[in-house]
Formats: C-alpha cells, sequence, structure tokens
C-alpha cells in the first residue's frame, strides 16, 4: 500500500486500519460507495483510527483499493460532514477527534439465573408452561383480521376491546367492579405503581404506606415518582390497624389477597378496618393483586375493590399466569383519579403495543386464559405438596405458614437447625440460593428460628425434593437422623 500521505507516526495506525476497508472495496458495486462510508466510520468509531490519524489523499487510496476516487472522495466528504474526518485546505483529510468508541456488542441487563444448583427464591413462574401452540394460533388469527387503523397510535387506556375482555374476566374471576371506561392496560403493575405514583405526588403527597415485610420492588417504584415509603407492620390479620392510623400517611399498597411474603390472606374484619380507614381520611388503598388466581384450598377471596371501587386502585398482570416479559397488565382506578391516570400514561409512552392488545383480548375471548389457569393451578398445587412433604421429611418441625395459594410459602424451621445466618452460609456452600424473610422487612425475631421464603412455582416436584434433599444433608451433616 502507498504510504506517502502519511507521517511516520501516522503510517502504523492507519496501516492497521487499512486491510478493515478491503472488504468494502469487493463489495457489489452499487453498494459500494456505502459499504466504504461504513467501514471507514467503523474505523474510527472502534479507535482503529485514533483522533489526528492522517489519511491518504483521495488518489492514493483510490489507487490502493481498487476504486473510483469519487467513491473515496464521498466517502471522505461524508464523514467529515458528520464529524468523524476534518479536512483543512491543502494540508490533506485528518481523523477527528469527536468520536469516541461504542461499546462492541450489547449487554443484557435481565435478571439472570443465580447459577445455583437449586434456587429456592421466590417471584418465578414456570415459563415453561407458556401456552406456546395457543399464543401463536391466537397470534395468527389476530393478525390475519387486525384494521390496518388498528396498527396507528391506541387509546391510551388500551384497545377496547381488551378492557372489555378484561373487565368480564376480573368480575368473574376476582370479583372486581370493572368499569371499562375506568380500565387502563399497562406494562405490569409496576407501571400501574408507578403512573399511581406520579398523580398522588401531584395531590401533594409525599409518602406512601407499605406493608412490612412486603414486596421489595414497590418502594423503588414509588421513589420513582418521588414519593417516600413508610413501612406498616402486619398482624394475623392483615395491616396492624392502630400503627397504619398513628403512620399519617393517607395511601397505603396492599397485597390483601395473598400478602408478600408472609402468605397471610387479610381477614373479612381487617378489610372492612382498612377501608373505614381509607374514607376517614379522605385517601386511597393500592391492591397488589399479583398472584389472586392462585388458591389451591378453596376459591380464591374477592379482590378488595370490589366494596369500594372508589377507595381502591386495583391492579394485576399476567406476569404470573403467562410470562413476565409480556409486559402487560392492567390497572383499575377510582373515577377521581381516571383522567389524571389516562394522561400520565398517554405522556409516559402513547399506549401499550396494540398488536400485544389485540392478542391477549383473542386469548382472553377464545378461553385461552382460563384453560392456562387451569394448567397452572394444577402445576402449582402439585409443587407446593412437594414442598411441604420434603421439609416435613428433612427438616421435621418445620412449620409451612400461609394459606395454600400462589407461587411461595412461608417455612419456620425449629431454633435447632439454626442459627439462620450458618444455615444461610450452608446452603449457600451446597449452591442453593434461599430467601431469608428478613430481608423482606425491618422486623426481627427474638428467637434462633430459620425464617424462609421459598419459591416453588418455578421448579419440578423433583428438583424441589432433590433441593430440599441436599439442604438437608449440607446444613445438618447428614440429614433427618442428625436431629
Amino acid at each position: 500500500m502507498t504510504t506517502s500521505g502519511t507521517s511516520p507516526q501516522d503510517g502504523p495506525s492507519w496501516t492497521t486500519a487499512w486491510e478493515l476497508l478491503l472488504p468494502a472495496a469487493g463489495a457489489p458495486a452499487r453498494g459500494r460507495g456505502r459499504a466504504l462510508q461504513s467501514a471507514l466510520r467503523e474505523s474510527v468509531r472502534s479507535g482503529r483510527l485514533a483522533a489526528g490519524t492522517r489519511l491518504p489523499s483521495s488518489r492514493e487510496l483510490a489507487a490502493d483499493l481498487g476504486v473510483s476516487r469519487g467513491l473515496v472522495t464521498e466517502a471522505y466528504e461524508q464523514l467529515t460532514a458528520e464529524g468523524y474526518l476534518r479536512s483543512d485546505r491543502g494540508a490533506g483529510t485528518w481523523v477527528g477527534d469527536a468520536a469516541r468508541a461504542g461499546a462492541r456488542a450489547a449487554r443484557d441487563l435481565a435478571p439472570r439465573a443465580s447459577g445455583a444448583r437449586v434456587d429456592f427464591r421466590p417471584g418465578t413462574p414456570d415459563l415453561s408452561l407458556f401456552p406456546r401452540a395457543a399464543w401463536a394460533a391466537s397470534h395468527k388469527s389476530v393478525l390475519a383480521r387486525l384494521p390496518h387503523r388498528a396498527l396507528g397510535y391506541p387509546d391510551p387506556r388500551g384497545l377496547p376491546e381488551l378492557r372489555t375482555a378484561l373487565a368480564s374476566l376480573l368480575v368473574r374471576r376476582r370479583g372486581v367492579v370493572a368499569d371499562p371506561e375506568r380500565l387502563l392496560v399497562c406494562s405490569g403493575v409496576a407501571q400501574a405503581m408507578t403512573l399511581l405514583g406520579f398523580v398522588l405526588h401531584g395531590h401533594r403527597l409525599r409518602t406512601i404506606g407499605v406493608e412490612d415485610p412486603g414486596s421489595p420492588q414497590h418502594g423503588p417504584l414509588l421513589a420513582a415518582a418521588g414519593l417516600g415509603e413508610t413501612p406498616l407492620p402486619l398482624d394475623d390479620d392483615g395491616l396492624a390497624m392502630e400503627p397504619l392510623h398513628r403512620s399519617g400517611v393517607r395511601a397505603v399498597v396492599t397485597t390483601p389477597a395473598h400478602q408478600f411474603p408472609s402468605g397471610i390472606a387479610y381477614s373479612a374484619q381487617r378489610r372492612t378496618e382498612l377501608l373505614d380507614w381509607a374514607r376517614s381520611v379522605d385517601g386511597l388503598v393500592v391492591e397488589d393483586d399479583y398472584d389472586g388466581d392462585f388458591r389451591y384450598d378453596r376459591a380464591p377471596v374477592g379482590a378488595l375493590q370490589g366494596l369500594d371501587p372508589e377507595r381502591v386502585a386495583y391492579s394485576g398482570s399476567v406476569s404470573k399466569s403467562l410470562a413476565p416479559g409480556l409486559r402487560l397488565g392492567w390497572l383499575l382506578v377510582p373515577e377521581r383519579l381516571a383522567d389524571e391516570v389516562v394522561e400520565r400514561k398517554r405522556t409516559m409512552d402513547l399506549g401499550n403495543p396494540s398488536l400485544d392488545q389485540a392478542l391477549l383480548a383473542d386469548f382472553i375471548d377464545g378461553g385461552g386464559y382460563d384453560r392456562q389457569l387451569r394448567r397452572c393451578q394444577r402445576a402449582y398445587r402439585e409443587r407446593r405438596d412437594a414442598l411441604v412433604g420434603a421439609l416435613d421429611e428433612h427438616f421435621p418441625g418445620t412449620e409451612v405458614s400461609g394459606i395454600a395459594a400462589g407461587l411461595h410459602a412461608i417455612a419456620r424451621l425449629p431454633g435447632r437447625f439454626g442459627p439462620e445466618p450458618r444455615f444461610l452460609e450452608s446452603a449457600q456452600r451446597a449452591g442453593i440460593a434461599l430467601r431469608a424473610l428478613a430481608e423482606h422487612g425491618t422486623a426481627r425475631y427474638a428467637d434462633s428460628a430459620v425464617r424462609l421464603v421459598l419459591g416453588y412455582a418455578h421448579l419440578t416436584p423433583s428438583d424441589i425434593a432433590r433441593g430440599i434433599g441436599l439442604l438437608a444433608r449440607e446444613t445438618q451433616g447428614g440429614g433427618p437422623a442428625a436431629h
């Protein structure tokens, strides 16, 4: 290659980058100019051509690459206009200093498996149960009949057909008062919480009550909307009312159908007392019905919202029933907040994807969603039974508290298996991922019992049995016989 157009100190840098341009020179004639520009641009971005490097003249580079001088001149001019190169009249063309090397590959920040031999951490459904065939059939059907106008910007509340389908589903399965005009389709409970947080902040609220122990997700979502959190303790019936009255908050986030993580269901009396409190302070109860469909010993308790839809904002999603990656959920709001929430949704994202909404509406109307719930209920009931049985075998005396529902259970292992820090260290050595109840709140316990929040829905019965067996061998030095 000719290098007479470069200074000695610039020659090596240019020589190493030159080879990147050779494939562009061999591109089809019609795309050769674009290929040359792209290769030269990437050489600058990647640092192969450092800032300050002097480039060969257009005539020299054209001769070396076997292309027309016009292609090289055009490439130089285009990249100079974009800021990658600079050209001084009579002094040649140089690499500019505005470009910085970008990431070579996109990173994936999605939550990843822990790498543990068995992972009992809660919150994950069995994604292998996702109804791929039925979902694909609905997708094909929807695409065939969806009108062109439906692919435009949607109603920020959601497609009317999905809001209608969801309202019918929620009335039937969860006992809510569901007016489709006050129902919003959103990106899961997470967006529902954020939307409400912004609206409540606009009403001069600066703090909101949260259950203690409670979901670790609520705090950061509310903080993003400028709201602080006030932890409120629980008793056997739900939120303890005296601390709630003393707190001074006027809004509280609850999980009354199946409290996370304690596993209790709010008693009828406590549900009434909670609504009385909301009326007395002109407040709002935010109901996160994250797994209300999954009750294994009886029909699920209806949603709190059905008792007073003007004092309860109700949210849910398909994250536990279908898959969290779909990012589809819903929010039912009191009439007095509806317009503000809709406007906040509009300015936030202009609405959820139309095709995904139409697909879910078809899946619900065709009975696919009910079939999926029954399938998951059978599987998760079996897995909960497997967990209780394995704990009874390997950790005699363990108390599994809370109702038979949801995707997790609270296990209180007798003090002889503790202390808890040593137990958790032993589990980690064995490759067993666990979550202690203490991680979900501020409450501390005087006894030496080991309290765990055990997720089971994503594990097969055999995995559950194997995991509890491994845990016993590592923490007990030989299994239940050791005690």
